[in-house]
């Protein structure tokens, strides 16, 4: 028995150019984040925060859209169109970015990061079930689509580089606000579909009923498991910029670092299936996490043994084992163990988990880089041997069965 009822005349019906206008709405989409990740906190410091007032700006955000990206992104699913979700979101983002632009008091830049939070975050979850839907009537492949959002992330990555090279780190928030107003205009183009396709209920409840329980021992562990892996990066994303920056680094160079671990990390998505294709979700969370306490044991370690700019390259090469792997490892787990009718609360699990500690890991980490400075991130080494031990209880408690693609 089918678990979606049949399509509509409506719904049959293509959208011009589908795939090209979903390609630019993920470009621009990823453009701001692009830009936010390595420079925000740079902006941050040039504007006189110190560490802790930082990292609870960046921090404070995270615990809120835990809360209300899963409620908006609901909304976008049961209003007549999802694309025009997007576009007022993308407009709120627009004019909460602006916020920036008034003068950086810390209650100002702290409450401007709060709202923008707030509409910024359902951007990609949304624009996902648009592509998603596109697969799912028309056939159009996903990964062609979603291509071109790393491809603009590693793009600002570079781009941001050489521009604050140039005008410092006072145009992050000019920055910002141009990308948001590019990816709205491009939004105006994204594809009408209607509201997404419900499941029939009868269907949903016979797969139910033969699944394993979303909320057992094996996938719980799992998911908080790859949480507090993914949280160890957190010193990584608030602090490494500014690090950098201290050590006498230059915006260029600092941009291509960061851009260099995306493209470790679009390697291993293009190598995964012929390499680490036979191994156990398991086996590669626990690679995961093992090369993600050899990146935080060995970063701080990489400028006093004289090993220069060329061994940071080395280090973000790793990127694509700490960061990768779990981004794969997760979407691996998901598809073998939990029913289809339920990977959108799965999804939901995982998201909450990741969320949350990594909030939690950025506000530890602030106090952290005041007192210890680059050493810090030797405090992320026992919070991914925690996620590694959560793995290995995942593993002792794994079904016996599995769902079938």
């Amino acid at each position: 028995m089918s678990s979606l009822p049949p399509l509509s005349p409506e719904q049959l019906v293509k959208p011009r150019h589908f795939e090209l206008r979903m390609g630019l709405i993920f470009f621009t989409l990823f453009v701001p984040l692009g830009i936010h990740l390595p420079y925000f906190p740079l902006w941050l410091q040039a504007a006189g925060f110190d560490a802790e007032q930082i990292a609870v700006i960046l921090a404070a955000p995270m615990f809120l859209r835990v809360v209300t990206t899963p409620l908006l992104t609901a909304l976008a699913d049961r209003a007549s169109d999802r694309a025009h979700v997007y576009v007022a979101l993308m407009a709120a983002s627009v004019a909460a970015s602006a916020g920036y632009f008034l003068t950086p008091t810390y209650a100002i830049v702290l409450a401007v990061s709060l709202a923008l939070t707030v509409v910024w975050t359902p951007h990609s979850p949304i624009a996902d079930s648009l592509a998603l839907s596109g697969v799912r009537r028309f056939g159009s492949n996903y990964a062609s689509m979603r291509k071109w959002g790393s491809i603009s992330y590693l793009c600002a990555n570079l781009a941001g580089g050489f521009i604050l090279s140039a005008t410092g780190a006072q145009a992050v928030p000019m920055i910002i606000f141009v990308a948001f107003g590019a990816a709205l205009a491009v939004g105006l183009i994204a594809p009408r579909l209607g509201r997404p396709r419900r499941a029939s209920p009868l269907s949903a409840a016979d797969i139910q009923q033969s699944a394993p329980k979303l909320l057992n021992a094996y996938f719980l562990y799992f998911s908080i498991g790859v949480g507090v892996i993914t949280a160890s990066h957190a010193f990584l994303y608030g602090f490494v910029s500014i690090y950098w920056k201290s050590i006498g680094i230059g915006d260029q160079v600092v941009g291509l670092l960061w851009g260099w671990g995306v493209v470790a990390e679009i390697g291993m998505f293009m190598v995964f299936t012929r390499v680490f294709g036979s191994f156990s979700v398991v086996s590669i969370m626990v690679m995961a996490g093992i090369g993600a306490i050899v990146r935080w044991i060995a970063f701080p370690m990489i400028w006093p043994l004289g090993l220069g700019i060329a061994g940071f390259f080395a280090v973000q090469t790793l990127h694509a084992v700490s960061v990768a792997l779990v981004l794969i490892g997760l979407q691996k787990m998901i598809g073998e163990t939990v029913a289809e009718e339920r990977t959108g609360a799965a999804q939901g699990i995982a998201y909450f988990s990741n969320g949350f500690f990594t909030a939690v890991v950025t506000l530890m980490s602030g106090p952290l880089y005041d007192r210890f400075g680059v050493d810090g991130f030797f405090a992320m080494v026992p919070i991914a041997l925690v996620g590694l031990v959560l793995i290995g209880l995942a593993a002792r408690s794994a079904p016996q069965r599995r769902i079938g693609r």
